[in-house]
């Protein structure tokens, strides 16, 4: 592509924005995916009694980027870290969500990396 030195900076600018929207898109799509993928392992390794805590999991899209919670919000702090007994003592802590956030932190930095590279 041939350019005039008047229009050179104009070029720049119109080839960076390319290249800003295509990172930015393909970092959307992996964030999507690795937020899914979280979720189903969150379904699968929490704790299980009744069940509605497990299926709880759930993924929203919001304008600045993917949420992952849970609609049984309530257990999350004290099944991930344990609780005091009403009549003294304690329950132990299940971690089930930080290996999962660990995960999804990795996936989405080497995603990001593979993006800005190309």
């Amino acid at each position: 592509m041939k350019v005039n030195v008047s229009e050179l900076s104009k070029a720049i600018v119109q080839s960076l924005e390319e290249y800003t929207n295509e990172v930015q898109e393909e970092i959307k799509d992996e964030e999507e995916k690795i937020a899914k993928d979280g979720v189903q392992q969150l379904k699968s390794t929490s704790p299980k009694r009744k069940g509605k805590y497990g299926r709880g999991w759930k993924l929203t899209k919001e304008k600045d980027g993917t949420t992952v919670h849970n609609s049984v919000y309530q257990l999350t702090h004290l099944l991930e870290h344990g609780h005091a007994k009403v009549n003294g003592g304690r329950v132990e802590g299940i971690p089930h969500i930080a290996p999962v956030e660990e995960m999804m932190i990795t996936q989405y930095e080497r995603a990001v990396e593979k993006a800005v590279k190309r």
